[in-house]
């Protein structure tokens, strides 16, 4: 017999490794698919941060203070949260503006001037001291013991803290404007620090014969940097403005809002809660209140800022 007759021909066996590898592609591109599928599934499981604009309304160069705020948060809203810290006011005010914050800790003027402008609503207001009220402080070098009121620094060198700043700005013009006095040709001269604490710290070094400052700030720093604040003295204290808020930027939805306002507010009662407010030298945060803010509006029509 010839050998030949039992082989099977070349051409036979095409079909089948024709098939194989059809098999092998269809596995191929099955398993691209899927892993496809699952990067997508992935990326649509990225949670966005809750973000939180912090500006020098309040000390906020505690840097270990605010990194547990932060985890606390996350722990208690199940989301992650991302402190987004300025060192102007304006800075936090675009942001807020380009819808970039989803919360904020602002100062007076700013709350109002974006409330205003439908940009913000409040969120809580802390409570300092048994009372949702702050002050302004008008201080001097502690070396000066002649100058008893502000109209005394007539013809001197003046610290402003913020263009944004309600006590740091709004409350010395306004008070100057009350006297009969022009703010732009009352002092020598006048530079902005770009906040309180910069404010204090220039008064106490005497590059400013005075300033006027966050009763919060000067009273947080001097137990944490009594060095400098000793180096300076409390002339006079204004009357109650209502505390600088933490607002939410208005496209905040209703659930993200009742969340993080119920967090905050709880926090006197958690035990980590509670340490946190101490260390924020904070008593609680509480309901929000707009009359507070009322003579905030008032006196800054008054000078032209809103």
């Amino acid at each position: 017999m010839n050998p030949s007759c039992n082989r099977i021909p070349a051409f036979q066996s095409l079909p089948n490794r024709d098939l194989w590898k059809r098999g092998k592609s269809f596995w191929l591109w099955l398993g691209l698919f899927l892993l496809f599928m699952s990067a997508q599934a992935g990326a649509q499981q990225v949670v966005q941060p809750i973000r939180m604009g912090i500006t020098p309304a309040i000390v906020h160069d505690q840097y270990e203070l605010l990194i547990e705020w932060r985890v606390y948060l996350q722990e208690k809203l199940g989301t992650p949260v991302e402190f987004v810290s300025r060192d102007s006011y304006r800075e936090t005010i675009d942001l807020l503006k380009r819808k970039k914050l989803d919360f904020a800790w602002v100062s007076s003027f700013p709350y109002v001037y974006l409330e205003h402008n439908r940009r913000v609503r409040l969120l809580v207001t802390p409570v300092y001291q048994g009372r949702p009220y702050y002050r302004a402080y008008l201080i001097v070098p502690a070396t000066d013991l002649d100058t008893r009121s502000f109209l005394q620094l007539k013809g001197k060198v003046f610290a402003y803290a913020d263009f944004y700043s309600f006590t740091g700005y709004v409350v010395p013009r306004y008070q100057l404007q009350q006297a009969g006095e022009d703010p732009a040709n009352f002092f020598r001269k006048t530079f902005f620090t770009w906040g309180h604490r910069k404010v204090i710290e220039a008064v106490a070094h005497g590059l400013a014969d005075g300033g006027m400052v966050d009763s919060f700030v000067w009273d947080t720093l001097a137990q944490v940097r009594k060095n400098i604040t000793d180096r300076t003295r409390i002339v006079s204290k204004t009357q109650e403005f209502g505390f600088p808020p933490i607002v939410a930027q208005t496209s905040v939805d209703k659930d993200k809002f009742a969340a993080m306002q119920r967090v905050l507010i709880e926090m006197e009662h958690d035990p980590e809660g509670a340490k946190l407010l101490k260390q924020l030298r904070l008593d609680r945060f509480g309901l929000p209140a707009p009359e507070r803010y009322l003579e905030v509006g008032q006196m800054m029509q008054a000078v032209g800022d809103l």
